[in-house]
């Protein structure tokens, strides 16, 4: 067969069944390869070698499998980076696949030709340029087991003459494994003592990051067993249930008013599976415990007084068979009334529209027409901020975003990668007008693909996560304003079913119509343009409302800017004092 056909078999054996990318004339006998294995893996073909990148980082992000994206020599693969640094600096697997100018025209300046391994030497893990066809389908795999191994990106040069040659192919006998199998033993000293600590302490919480993925189970466990009010990175949000009265939220610009008064007001931190890069910030008044599989994280981000080398389920697992049962404290319960107050002033929000559309709402309205296993894909913006702290992760949700490497445009692809990998679940994607924007023409593979996804675009004209900045650094607002659009008429003119919504009236009844639509088997992907107020949404990432620490003068302007009442949003402090008394 041609070695083009041999790797997208060994594609398969990975279980990797469709690929992102544009065919250009460096990689066509590579597309040739996968049109010969079209049963068994789908080749998608997008309109920008970026959004198969993204698309790819996605679906590892969702799925655990490597994501596959490929493109031409020269600028088809350079688009491909953005993508790539998103699954590098979000530690995920990405194999991304290189055309190059055929071997009898290398180094003769030839059309598009590029030395494209220094191009790629930061991005990925693993970089090689194959040199004969029968190297192809080895180094693929190896490429793929690497990225697996590193949980970044493994880039192949393939020169397209290459790709196009016949060669004897075998299917390998090494087994596929993703993961790396390291026998972490749980000692029961490691277990004792962060007990001990935990019983010990007065104001003990959790900090659970994406390590505990796939644990839920345990982390409630320990979380009632040792009345542990719980925090999650941002993109571990959906790894402890939203819905339980112990879950506060995420700390920082993305999270929550509990979130950031609990742990501040916090005496011992048990981080476990997370490497939460802004604990730097946190006060250093606490004892801090970290719980992680990676010997390098331990204490990168913050000095820890007990560190313990351990898997997170397995640890999660082991407290939570200690013999031990806290009593609610105060600090819990004030710490509980805290998350509830906080989600009634966001559906508060939600409610009003007397000057219009506010984006809480259309959140709301999502939360409340989102299937119990839907999938979300968040673009980057003041949208990741409304949609983290209302979205629910209380059953079979889950969603993606880009965390680390925080690019606009990825909640498209990400929605499109959602619905290619779950076909047979609701898939929405979230994104600001800008972001969306930036991707907006992929609406069209969507379109290509019969994926019914649900594009939901805030559209407040402005960037909005930039212009809190310049509102922080008293700058002008220059630069931030966006002219607009109506994205729903656009959906209607590339074959997607658009809607074009102003208050919440017309909010439900498009919620109706999709709803309908999804009821009776449509096939058309949906775009939802909410024309929202542009309001800077309050941030969470410094609270002063404790007037005996920051003063009258700086809680009246931080009340005044976010018309947060005492009232409906008490300081902690006079929560804490109801259950103390």
């Amino acid at each position: 067969m041609i070695a083009g056909q041999a790797l997208a078999k060994v594609l398969e054996k990975w279980d990797v069944d469709h690929v992102y990318g544009i065919t250009a004339d460096s990689i066509n006998n590579l597309v040739d390869g996968l049109y010969l294995e079209r049963e068994n893996i789908k080749y998608i073909q997008v309109r920008h070698e970026e959004i198969g990148a993204l698309a790819a980082a996605a679906d590892s992000k969702l799925t655990g499998t490597i994501g596959v994206a490929f493109g031409s020599a020269g600028p088809g693969s350079v688009h491909m980076l953005n993508g790539l640094y998103d699954a590098k600096m979000d530690h995920t697997p990405v194999l991304a696949l290189v055309g190059q100018s055929a071997t009898g025209v290398m180094n003769t300046n030839f059309f598009q030709e590029m030395n494209q391994d220094p191009i790629f030497a930061d991005v990925a893990t693993f970089h090689k340029q194959v040199v004969n066809a029968d190297q192809i389908p080895k180094v693929i795999d190896e490429a793929i087991r690497s990225a697996y191994a590193t949980r970044s990106v493994s880039v192949v040069i393939l020169p397209d003459d290459l790709s196009g040659q016949e060669i004897d192919y075998n299917e390998f006998k090494t087994a596929n494994l993703k993961q790396n199998q390291l026998d972490l033993a749980i000692s029961s000293d490691d277990v004792t003592r962060v007990a001990e600590a935990i019983k010990a302490a007065k104001r003990p919480i959790m900090y659970v990051g994406q390590g505990v993925r796939g644990a839920r189970e345990a982390a409630v466990a320990v979380s009632e067993k040792f009345g542990l009010p719980v925090l999650s990175s941002a993109p571990a949000t959906d790894v402890f249930p939203t819905s339980h009265p112990n879950y506060m939220g995420a700390r920082g610009r993305l999270g929550a008013k509990s979130g950031f008064e609990v742990s501040q007001a916090s005496d011992l931190i048990l981080f476990i599976g997370t490497n939460f890069p802004f604990a730097r910030y946190m006060p250093q008044d606490k004892t801090i415990i970290q719980v992680n599989n990676n010997l390098a994280d331990l204490g990168k981000q913050i000095d820890a007084n007990i560190t313990v080398l351990a898997d997170a389920h397995r640890f999660l697992a082991a407290l939570a068979d200690t013999d031990y049962q806290a009593e609610p404290t105060a600090f819990l319960k004030a710490a509980q009334k805290d998350r509830v107050l906080w989600l009634n002033w966001l559906d508060k929000l939600a409610n009003d529209d007397d000057k219009g559309l506010r984006a809480e709402g259309v959140l709301k309205a999502i939360k409340e027409n989102a299937t119990d296993n839907a999938v979300f894909g968040l673009d980057v913006g003041n949208n990741t901020e409304w949609s983290l702290r209302q979205l629910p992760f209380d059953n079979d949700q889950k969603f993606t975003m880009s965390a680390w490497y925080g690019t606009m445009g990825f909640g498209l692809p990400a929605g499109l990668a959602g619905k290619l990998s779950f076909p047979e679940r609701q898939v929405w994607s979230i994104s600001g007008d800008g972001g969306y924007a930036m991707v907006m023409p992929d609406l069209l593979t969507e379109v290509k693909y019969n994926l019914p996804v649900i594009n939901v675009v805030l559209e407040n004209r402005s960037f909005g996560f930039i212009a809190h900045e310049k509102i922080q650094a008293n700058q002008a607002p220059y630069g931030i304003d966006l002219l607009g659009a109506d994205w729903g008429k656009m959906a209607d003119n590339m074959g997607a079913i658009g809607f074009t919504v102003t208050n919440l009236a017309e909010l439900h009844d498009a919620m109706i119509k999709i709803n309908d639509l999804q009821a009776n088997g449509n096939t058309k992907p949906i775009v939802l343009d909410a024309k929202i107020q542009d309001i800077d949404p309050i941030d969470t990432n410094f609270m002063p409302l404790e007037t005996s620490i920051f003063g009258k003068e700086m809680v009246q302007n931080y009340r005044e800017t976010y018309d947060l009442s005492a009232d409906e949003q008490p300081a902690f402090s006079d929560i804490l004092k109801e259950f103390e008394n």
